[in-house]
């Protein structure tokens, strides 16, 4: 493992994807039980992709952890896929964690919505009523962090939740990640929890492999710190590490 700090960021490079996402799900679980150690309860936010299949997956087979002390959160949402569509990201995280972790509660952003704006209220007001502990997050292709592509990221959002669309490279992610056949079967409009609202989480836990993400980690590390790369803010936060393979670092 190779690391070095931009800013305040922590960067570690590992040999490849499963011992990275080994790596970042023994961090998540330490930091897990050092909050435990003064607080009930803690509150988690997950990310929903197949770059997070590795930490999902070693996190979701440690018997160890506290599940039952930690409720769980996602950090965005399709508008208009079916309740049971398997590339809405609640069905994801059910399918990778949050069924087979005895949570003491699962917080879902509603896929059937019939009003969007009225439905990221409501998981807004949840969010702001249980503050965030951990958010274990990636990068998307573009550099947006959730859903906050960089035609709509805003370091400043007074919005805890909000809808936005899609731009073109994030939807054709989509496809590249196999989630859609094509892109016009992927969804114009999404939820998504705003930058503000995942970097005032205390702890980021940033999970990013394969080569399609070598230009957005290096504009991440090495851009400059605004909406162009929106995951550029990690390099402002305390608390913040960035977990990566021999794929995604190529270009560092």
């Amino acid at each position: 493992m190779k690391s070095f700090k931009k800013d305040k960021l922590e960067v570690r490079i590992y040999e490849n994807r499963t011992l990275m996402g080994e790596a970042a799900a023994r961090d998540i679980k330490a930091k897990i039980g050092e909050l435990l150690q003064t607080k009930a309860e803690i509150n988690m936010i997950f990310a929903a992709a197949p770059s997070q299949n590795d930490v999902l997956k070693a996190l979701a087979e440690d018997e160890e952890i506290a599940w039952d002390k930690i409720n769980a959160y996602h950090m965005d949402e399709y508008i208009g896929l079916d309740k049971d569509a398997p590339q809405g990201f609640g069905n994801f995280l059910k399918r990778s964690i949050f069924d087979l972790a005895p949570f003491k509660s699962v917080n879902y952003i509603d896929i059937t919505a019939t009003d969007p704006e009225k439905e990221a209220e409501r998981y807004a007001k949840l969010l702001n009523e249980n503050p965030t502990d951990i958010v274990i997050m990636g990068i998307g292709e573009n550099g947006h962090i959730a859903f906050n592509d960089p035609p709509v990221a805003d370091f400043k959002d007074e919005k805890t939740v909000k809808s936005v669309k899609l731009d073109e490279i994030c939807r054709q992610q989509q496809v590249n990640d196999g989630c859609f056949a094509s892109i016009d079967e992927v969804p114009t409009h999404a939820m998504t929890l705003t930058v503000p609202t995942l970097v005032r989480a205390p702890y980021l836990f940033c999970i990013v492999p394969a080569l399609t993400k070598a230009k957005a980690v290096f504009e991440t590390v090495n851009g400059s710190v605004d909406e162009h790369c929106p995951a550029s803010v990690l390099r402002t936060h305390d608390n913040a590490v960035l977990y990566l393979d021999n794929e995604s670092s190529k270009l560092l």
